[in-house]
């Protein structure tokens, strides 16, 4: 669409430049400002945002619609908060147990649920949540219903001790930008056109010899392990393991914060993340009722912005540029 030497000036780019030096300089602000909780809510917000950015990998570029990948980002929260409840307060190794069993238990979910097509995917990915959940609620030596407290924070030499917010933030900021770089650069290696033709014409790419289960389990369990990085980084900012993180709510969060971003985009999950999230905090300081300001307000969202926040700036982004160049 636009010139090699050109391309790093199109709308895209420029707006996720944008986004980015924003998101880089977030932490001065609210100290300049003196609105330290915005920065909690915009460590939250990154945070939603890995895991949907784990979430798009197969529902945008592999339409599998998962309701079942708050079991992970539960898995993540949980290791840890177990982990530090009996001494283990090393996040290396943490993060090791974590992408471990999460990986274990992602590839199980898979062999199961990549079996069966559309309603019975998605049902067999909830139902697998809701396993996950009321075994939560069911360890009462790790808190069960009410949850598990974490009295210590991971240390992750030599990084800052994470019960620092700005070094949370930005720990937080560097995963959300690997874990968007990967899935760049996965959707467009081979691996990624192989998965997207899955999505387009399933029996095409099996006439050509490519093995569904293979590319389709590979991309749900690297979805699964982006989403236990969110849980372990949420499981230090609110320093408490709770059930609620696998409950379906959550998962239906997750999609819905795709869905409203632009599924099949890059940057579409952190605007979703940051829309919702936002929306949901300006509206519950106003009124106890905000539920049913919000749910209008999603519909909207999704009967006029068809491809998400994202594709709507860019779009909008392109046509200023048109307009410019034209009348110039």
């Amino acid at each position: 669409m636009f010139p090699e030497h050109l391309r790093w000036q199109s709308p895209r780019c420029l707006l996720g430049a944008g986004l980015i030096g924003l998101l880089l300089v977030l932490p001065l602000l609210t100290h300049w400002l003196e609105l330290g909780f915005y920065l909690s809510l915009a460590t939250r917000i990154v945070i939603y945002a890995i895991a949907a950015t784990g979430l798009n990998l197969i529902l945008g570029y592999g339409g599998m619609v998962s309701f079942g990948h708050a079991l992970f980002v539960g898995l993540g929260a949980y290791v840890v908060g177990i982990c530090s409840y009996h001494g283990l307060d090393d996040g290396w190794l943490q993060l090791l147990i974590g992408l471990t069993v999460t990986g274990a238990v992602a590839t199980a979910v898979g062999l199961v649920s990549l079996r069966t097509r559309a309603i019975g995917f998605i049902m067999i990915t909830l139902a697998f949540a809701q396993m996950f959940y009321f075994l939560g609620v069911s360890l009462k030596q790790y808190g069960g219903d009410d949850g598990l407290p974490l009295y210590q924070t991971s240390i992750l030499d030599p990084l800052p001790p994470l019960d620092d917010k700005v070094a949370l933030y930005y720990l937080a900021l560097a995963v959300l930008l690997l874990c968007m770089y990967l899935v760049w650069r996965i959707v467009h290696s081979r691996f990624g056109y192989v998965l997207r033709g899955f999505q387009a014409n399933e029996r095409r790419m099996l006439a050509a010899g490519y093995s569904r289960m293979r590319y389709q389990l590979s991309a749900f369990v690297l979805s699964a392990l982006i989403c236990a990085l969110a849980g372990m980084l949420m499981v230090n900012l609110t320093t408490f393991a709770s059930p609620s993180y696998l409950s379906w709510q959550a998962s239906g969060e997750f999609l819905l914060i795709v869905v409203i971003g632009g599924m099949g985009t890059v940057v579409g999950p952190l605007l979703g993340a940051f829309a919702l999230l936002s929306l949901e905090e300006a509206l519950s300081s106003m009124t106890q009722h905000w539920m049913a300001i919000l749910g209008p307000l999603i519909l909207l969202a999704a009967l006029y912005a068809s491809r998400g926040l994202w594709g709507g700036l860019v779009k909008s982004a392109a046509t200023a540029g048109n307009q410019e160049g034209a009348g110039r």
